[in-house]
């Protein structure tokens, strides 16, 4: 009950960083123009390697994209996986990925992911992610929105 609670918040406070939904679209949103093509580029392998290993169903290594954060949050591989799939199946189990924008909102860089999901309905995916003191890219937390929700 407290993981469950726990992931809501996480979830609203992405939320909230992915420009708040509906009702306040991209409006906060601005292009991530400071990142090069580099980073761009090892921030998409983090989160296409990370859906990979859903597919496989390998926790401990969709697990080692979470950041420390996250990771501290859900203790292991096994209740980050149940919490995936409980919660995430366009994620979990996506028919289609394709990467759109990474932009910032307020101090957090998101990446913006169009989905289909298992029931084939779009969904946007919005990834905060997280620069590591070895400079490397995790994912810091994920929210699923509506497709139709943010501006384009």
């Amino acid at each position: 009950m407290i993981l469950r609670r726990h992931v809501l918040g996480v979830a609203v406070v992405v939320l909230a960083l992915a420009g708040g939904g509906a009702r306040h679209g991209a409006e906060a949103q601005t292009p991530a123009t400071d990142i090069g093509v580099a980073e761009q580029t090892q921030i998409r392998l983090v989160i296409e390697r990370q859906i990979d290993a859903f597919r496989r169903d390998d926790g401990a290594d969709a697990f080692g994209f979470a950041s420390p954060t996250i990771q501290g949050l859900f203790g292991s591989p096994d209740n980050f996986m149940a919490m995936v799939r409980g919660g995430f199946a366009p994620v979990y189990r996506p028919r289609a990925v394709e990467f759109d924008q990474l932009v910032r909102t307020g101090a957090a860089l998101i990446q913006l992911v169009n989905l289909v999901g298992p029931d084939g309905a779009p969904v946007v995916a919005a990834y905060e992610m997280q620069l590591q003191p070895d400079r490397t890219w995790r994912i810091n937390g994920c929210v699923l929105l509506p497709a139709t929700s943010r501006a384009t």
